[in-house]
């Protein structure tokens, strides 16, 4: 196989013969965001990056599209040789997460091929190498924070909850080690005593991993089924008039 990043076909069968998956993974939740593409085998747990392309929020909708077809270009590739789509599903930006989600859906309905969405919560949370009761937090702006707690084992993370919750009920959780992907969340955990631990950013190779996992577990959905997880309403939500 060749190098991460090299510019050769995709080979679609391993050195044991086995077939390979090529997977799209996405994210476009947040500030900055990527699109890149993973390969596997039907026999493996390990996902390898074949190269991640960055995306600048606000012109997702102008970049995206035209990403993955330049990478799958680079690559020998076309879009039917595309196995599966792993996209994060949220939380975070509402207009950087509908574009994103739209176009994922749009390609597994042309391609008919299963999405696996992926909370960023739980990649977060996955990362910090901790077992037991693990709080995900990452900033959500205006002074609150997503949180998602979760209960790590060996076999993977079990979700208790995923909410909005302002800085006091954050610190509040008890018994739980934190881990986040923000250094101005891991300064105020540290600052309040919490134990924490800062994990990198959720790249691809880390959400393609528990994409990988999920789609083993047959946790995939279709197109008419992905749906967004803000956990934060909308402005538009919050301030609608209530109805007279």
């Amino acid at each position: 196989m060749g190098a991460r990043g090299e510019n050769r076909a995709f080979p679609r069968k391993s050195s044991d013969n086995l077939e390979l998956m090529l997977l799209l993974v996405a994210d476009t939740s947040g500030k900055y965001g990527f699109v890149a593409l993973a390969r596997t085998d039907e026999a493996d747990d390990h996902v390898e990056v074949i190269e991640e392309v960055p995306l600048t929020g606000g012109t997702f909708s102008a970049q995206l599209v035209p990403q993955i077809a330049s990478l799958l270009e680079k690559h020998g590739l076309k879009k039917t040789s595309i196995d599966a789509f792993i996209v994060v599903s949220g939380p975070g930006s509402f207009t950087g997460l509908r574009v994103g989600l739209a176009a994922i859906k749009a390609l597994a309905e042309i391609l008919q091929k299963p999405i696996i969405p992926v909370s960023l919560l739980e990649v977060v949370a996955l990362a910090s190498g901790a077992r037991g009761r693990v709080a995900a937090v990452l900033d959500a702006g205006r002074g609150e924070f997503y949180v998602g707690d979760y209960e790590i084992s060996a076999t993977g993370a079990r979700q208790i909850s995923e909410q909005l919750l302002g800085k006091e009920d954050m610190l509040s959780q008890a018994g739980a080690v934190f881990a986040t992907a923000d250094d101005a969340v891991e300064e105020l955990l540290l600052a309040s005593g919490g134990k924490s631990g800062l994990v990198s950013r959720a790249d691809a190779s880390r959400i393609a991993a528990l994409g990988r996992r999920k789609l083993q577990a047959g946790e995939t959905v279709s197109p008419e089924q992905l749906e967004a997880n803000y956990i934060r309403r909308s402005d538009a939500e919050i301030f609608a008039k209530p109805a007279t």
